[in-house]
């Protein structure tokens, strides 16, 4: 499969799997499943989606070597902040069942409009991302 070549040398496959709108249970384990059968490496799923559970045991389930794998979830806008952000990150790993994340997005930043402290919310976010790169948890966080 083809991929492109992340600023960190990290490679991220050209397609993904997408789990948007697909319900938590059998049907989000097993979209993932066939998935994964079908040669998709690349999974993308977020918290606020609410099938990390299914994707993860999926994933888990499938055999397949997770260095293989290239796996992407998303921080939800309530849960920005140094304090919350490490608590998502930490639930997003538990529910997933993996040791590490190969990206970690912010679906979108804060503004003005959400938080009068917007600039601050999101220099702590970026903190603790930066922080979980340097530990192994996290390969690549936009």
């Amino acid at each position: 499969m083809k991929t492109f070549k992340l600023n960190n040398g990290i490679e991220i496959p050209a397609i993904g799997f997408g789990t948007w709108q697909i319900p938590e249970g059998d049907e989000a384990y097993q979209a993932v499943k066939e998935a994964l059968a079908a040669g998709y490496t690349h999974i993308d799923t977020a918290a606020i989606y609410g099938n990390e559970k299914s994707v993860g045991k999926a994933i888990k389930d499938s055999g397949i070597d997770r260095n293989s794998l290239f796996i992407t979830t998303k921080l939800w806008n309530t849960e920005r902040g140094y304090d919350k952000t490490i608590a998502a990150f930490e639930k997003s790993l538990s529910a997933l069942q993996l040791d590490y994340l190969d990206l970690y997005l912010i679906h979108w930043p804060a503004n003005e409009t959400q938080f009068a402290n917007w600039s601050d919310i999101n220099a702590d976010t970026w903190r603790l991302l930066s922080s979980c790169t340097k530990r192994g948890k996290l390969e690549r966080s936009a």
